[in-house]
């Protein structure tokens, strides 16, 4: 029997090799977060961290993630605290139906990721990335909310990315 580690904790496969890292989580591990929006990756509602780098776990297999992290909308706090990505959703109302937010918070937690290493976007170019509304927008374009709640997210992550770099922190 295969395992991955999920949130740090080992998750048991089950026998079907083409179950979806989507369905495991939901499913296999209970961690119902993590939400099955259009299953065919074009939503992002199924975002998660996959060794640090953001996937759509509706398009990725289960047995591809053995000896990874995958780490969920759950996994991202610390002792029952919300992480501060979480916290300035909640401060800038960076949801309305919330059906998006799982996938919209760890998608926002890789990007920040992406910027503090200085990885280009197609804003950036070749120049220094800096952090902007503009630059979220390109980098969040993965992330569809049917409510509409965009202005609110880019205002989250922006507060969110200032208190993080207050504390010398990516987004961790």
């Amino acid at each position: 029997m295969a395992v991955i580690s999920v949130n740090g904790q080992e998750v048991t496969l089950n026998d079907d090799p083409r179950t979806t890292l989507l369905d495991t989580l939901r499913e296999g591990a209970g961690l119902t977060g993590t939400k099955k929006g259009c299953d065919h990756g074009q939503c992002g509602a199924c975002t998660v961290l996959l060794d640090g780098r953001r996937v759509n776990a509706c398009l990725v297999l289960a047995i591809q993630c053995e000896g990874c992290e995958v780490t969920t909308i759950e996994g991202l706090g610390e002792g029952g605290d919300l992480h501060p990505l979480q916290q300035a959703f909640v401060r800038h109302d960076g949801f309305q139906c919330g059906y998006c937010t799982p996938g919209q918070v760890c998608s926002a937690y890789a990007m920040l990721e992406e910027v503090a290493n200085g990885e280009a976007s197609d804003v950036t170019g070749k120049g220094a990335v800096r952090l902007s509304a503009e630059e979220i927008r390109e980098r969040m374009s993965g992330n569809l909310c049917r409510c509409g709640a965009y202005a609110n997210i880019v205002d989250a992550i922006l507060d969110a990315a200032g208190e993080l770099d207050r504390k010398g922190e990516a987004s961790r």
